[in-house]
């Protein structure tokens, strides 16, 4: 513990006098060397050469692990596969917190006009840079309390969250409340705070048939219960994002629904929102079964749970956030998009928010995840580190704002 302390020390001596060229108008914040950002870019674009799907992380988690023991943090690997957790411990007492970024690459087969491989096209290894950018800004500087760094595999797969829990992540460390940034389709810069919202869970089932002709039309019927469409044009992700911003707009309750018939099998999903309506969709999937003439209907689990992000927290982050930065605050869920971190936020309070990495003047696709187009703005590492290293020490102190 004197080792890591004293190493913080004498590293934050020798680098405050470059905080502000790093992270303009954050000496205080957070003490930076002047070659920090550059570092970090170097970082998120070696990992974004590197892309490696769920539960394949290790060249990620081991580049993690190894800055992460360099800046000074007790390190643990393996946890839930190739998760790995960093701590971080102040001068001073006060609250454990801790804050979650993913690792994994997008899989071939959910890309949107993808390159038929593995690749960061979900802005993970920005949120990967991210995290190790704030646990290196926060090792180099005096804070009170206690920061938990939590770098996960396997999210695009909605099993890495799971995974680290039941390694006992949580049980362990015992962190107060755990936070999150994700890339989102806002200019660079800006944040998006969902107080009361998050993203949908999701349901998925199988139907058999009697014969391929009922199949495939009990998977138009399925299909047919959404009241939302994947977004297929710019136009159409521009009008998406302006939704999400209506309070009580026509986001505020939707279904997205999938089916396709595989000879007289017809496996399905769905997302919805509010979280509630999963019986109600679970019964009118039943109903059209029936009058098909389904010989068996299966759910063969519960549905995976919403992220639902806590009102107060968010309030909060979002008065912090205002200081520096501008933000936005959203009102809806965006339909197509599930978040395994929601088992993080059902077990603690924290906070999810997007992070604006949308390039001036560039088309939104650019910016919105799964794209094959995804091209994120590398200033936004900056914007986040600067943010997230602020809050954490903020909430490590005990500091409330009002």
């Amino acid at each position: 513990m004197s080792h890591t302390i004293s190493r913080r020390v004498l590293l934050g001596g020798a680098a405050a006098a470059g905080a502000a060229a790093v992270w303009p108008g954050a000496a205080r914040a957070a003490a930076a060397s002047p070659r920090l950002e550059d570092d970090l870019i170097a970082l998120r674009r070696d990992l974004h050469a590197h892309p490696e799907g769920p539960g394949q992380e290790r060249r990620t988690a081991a580049e993690v692990a190894r800055r992460l023991r360099k800046a000074g943090l007790d390190v643990t690997t393996g946890v839930g596969g190739h998760g790995v957790v960093g701590v971080l411990r102040g001068d001073r007492p006060g609250r454990t917190v801790a804050y979650r970024a993913d690792m994994d690459a997008v899989p071939a087969g959910d890309q949107i006009g993808g390159t038929g491989t593995a690749a960061h096209l979900c802005g993970h290894d920005i949120h990967t840079t991210v995290g190790v950018g704030v646990a290196t800004v926060l090792a180099r500087r005096p804070f009170a309390g206690t920061v938990v760094f939590v770098f996960q595999p396997a999210e695009e797969t909605l099993t890495g969250a799971a995974a680290m829990l039941a390694d006992g992540l949580l049980d362990r460390l015992r962190p107060t409340e755990i936070h999150a940034l994700h890339c989102g389709p806002f200019p660079v810069g800006e944040f998006a705070v969902t107080p009361g919202v998050g993203l949908p869970g999701q349901d998925r089932g199988s139907v058999t048939l009697p014969d391929p002709a009922a199949a495939a039309g009990l998977a138009a019927a399925i299909t047919a219960l959404g009241t939302v469409a994947r977004p297929a044009t710019p136009a159409d992700l521009e009008r998406l994002v302006a939704d999400l911003q209506q309070p009580g707009g026509p986001l505020s309750r939707f279904v997205f629904a999938q089916a396709r018939a595989i000879g007289t099998e017809v496996p399905f999903s769905y997302r919805c929102w509010p979280r509630e309506r999963h019986p109600e969709i679970r019964d009118r999937i039943r109903a059209l079964a029936r009058e098909a003439g389904a010989t068996a209907v299966t759910f063969p689990n519960d549905p995976f749970p919403a992220l639902l992000c806590p009102p107060r927290e968010a309030h909060e982050l979002r008065r912090h956030l205002q200081r520096r930065h501008r933000v936005r605050t959203l009102h809806a869920a965006i339909p197509f998009s599930g978040e395994d971190f929601a088992l993080m936020l059902d077990r603690l309070p924290g906070t999810y928010t997007f992070l604006g990495v949308r390039r001036p003047g560039a088309s939104i696709e650019t910016s919105y995840p799964h794209f094959g187009a995804f091209d994120p703005d590398e200033r936004a590492i900056a914007h986040g580190v600067r943010a997230m290293a602020g809050w954490l020490t903020t909430r490590a102190r005990g500091i409330i704002t009002g």
